[in-house]
């Protein structure tokens, strides 16, 4: 189970600020390229789970992720998560041909799932978005700033992976106030921003 704080920024010029406010923390700076697939009758999102291949920093490696059964509420994200790495060239390939993917049965746990449990025996690819994210060490914690591109928009957020979510939100959410930095509580994960077509109000 992954569980992770989500904060939502409204506009570049809260991003930025807050960019600047960790800067002497930033651990590391993520390109991002996630492309998604499900069957034509949308079956993985209809049963609540999403197939991702995720690109690192133009095709440095690139990992497979089915993501299961989210809940988001009070700006904490919990999402059972599988994740496999996978060579980013076999990667690109499935790009145009998503139903090789299902090839992968034998050697992929992720696979077999999606074969066994869903009962998919046909993908097509539904597109994605890009992402940069900052990774930053803060007091014990490790921030990921996100600028998400989409095709319809660009939106912000601070995510942080936690064991104790309720008293990481805090710790962000004050030091956020202290600097006048505006936020509200995500609503939606980022896929399900994608599949909307639009960004979040």
């Amino acid at each position: 189970m992954e569980v992770e704080v989500k904060l939502r920024l409204p506009n570049p010029e809260s991003h930025q600020k807050l960019s600047d406010l960790l800067s002497p923390f930033l651990a590391q700076t993520l390109l991002q390229e996630n492309v998604f697939f499900d069957t034509p009758t949308t079956a993985l999102a209809a049963a609540k789970s999403a197939l991702r291949l995720r690109f690192y920093n133009l095709d440095s490696h690139s990992v497979l992720s089915l993501k299961s059964k989210p809940k988001l509420s009070q700006g904490i994200s919990r999402v059972e998560e599988q994740e496999e790495p996978i060579d980013p060239s076999l990667a690109r390939s499935f790009l145009t041909d998503p139903n090789a993917l299902l090839e992968l049965e034998n050697d992929s746990r992720i696979m077999q799932r999606v074969r066994g449990e869903f009962g998919v025996n046909e993908l097509i690819c539904l597109g994605g978005f890009k992402n940069v994210r900052g990774v930053y060490v803060w007091k014990g914690l490790k921030l990921e700033l996100d600028e998400t591109i989409y095709d319809f928009g660009v939106s912000y957020e601070i995510e942080c992976e936690s064991k104790e979510p309720e008293r990481d939100k805090k710790l962000i959410q004050d030091f956020l106030r202290e600097n006048g930095i505006d936020f509200n509580y995500s609503e939606v994960n980022k896929f399900a921003v994608f599949l909307s077509g639009k960004l979040p109000t």
